[in-house]
């Protein structure tokens, strides 16, 4: 595939709202996901896209839904399947976009950590807990932990999401459904991480995202991608430090490093920048599947 940039789409006559990285568009009954080459960092959305990011994403997405086989809302990532009108170009739209159905979206991020990283890391130095879940004493940045914890944070529209506890999840979902939730996000996080781990990925955490249809609860959005987690090279894994990463951490450092402010509007990043950041995009996606994007 060749590089290229797609920071918005515009499909006539039909309505859409657009989050940081997706333009949604609404089809009744169904949605059309279409992921953008938008980068996002500190919560703003940069000016400067990452070539491709949005196909890498629609297509490790597609590829887990495909393999572990847990029930989902896609119906097909081909746009020559999507009953599109005539006059709208498909060329833009083909593989970063996904025609899936419509779900009354739960409204909780469904957290899971294998690894103790980020702002649980933060919370456990502070306290020996994450998410109020008592972790043993002695662990180091990046350890394993004994096991996947399930971590729940509420979702944001904008700004960062919340860290709850598993039972204020059960006060806004109910006992029953936050459960579930808790069971299947665990299941899925094993399984990605046993298969990701073949393929010298370690995924350190996730979130993942539900949506009920007819009293299903169906896997919805994204799945185990370098946006939605921390992939880290197993080769290169040495806990007691922050580790390398499959995601945008180059862009995280570049603008740490500049000088902004993060409170004003986010500076271009230069080129070698977005070169490096789309090489390890495309890099997960190669090793995940074993395809040569």
């Amino acid at each position: 595939m060749t590089a290229s940039v797609v920071l918005q789409t515009s499909l006539a006559g039909l309505p859409v709202r657009r989050g940081k990285v997706r333009d949604i568009y609404d089809l009744g009954d169904r949605l059309l996901l279409v992921s953008t080459d938008r980068l996002s960092a500190f919560d703003w959305v940069l000016p400067t896209g990452i070539p491709d990011k949005g196909r890498v994403l629609t297509q490790i997405s597609a590829f887990w839904f495909d393999r572990l086989g847990e029930p989902n809302h896609l119906i097909t990532t081909d746009v020559e399947r999507m009953g599109l009108a005539a006059g709208i170009d498909r060329r833009e739209l083909a593989g970063r976009t996904t025609l899936c159905r419509k779900t009354a979206v739960v409204p909780i991020e469904c957290v899971v950590r294998g690894y103790l990283a980020g702002s649980g890391w933060q919370e456990y130095q502070r306290s020996g807990t994450v998410c109020g879940i008592r972790l043993p004493a002695g662990l180091v940045e990046s350890s394993r932990l004994p096991e996947p914890i399930f971590t729940p944070a509420t979702k944001a529209e904008a700004g960062h999401d919340e860290n709850i506890s598993f039972e204020r999840t059960a006060q806004i979902v109910g006992h029953e459904l936050a459960e579930e939730l808790r069971r299947r996000s665990l299941d899925v996080f094993r399984r990605g991480a046993e298969y990701a781990l073949g393929r010298g990925i370690l995924i350190a955490d996730t979130k993942f995202e539900f949506g009920q249809v007819d009293g299903r609860l169906l896997l919805v959005d994204e799945v185990l991608t370098p946006d939605s987690s921390r992939f880290w090279p197993a080769d290169q894994y040495a806990p007691g430090r922050p580790q390398p990463s499959f995601d945008k951490q180059f862009v995280r450092d570049w603008l740490s490093a500049s000088g902004w402010d993060k409170n004003s509007p986010p500076p271009a990043l230069p080129a070698d920048i977005v070169v490096k950041t789309r090489a390890k995009y495309v890099e997960a996606y190669e090793r995940l599947t074993g395809k040569k994007f």
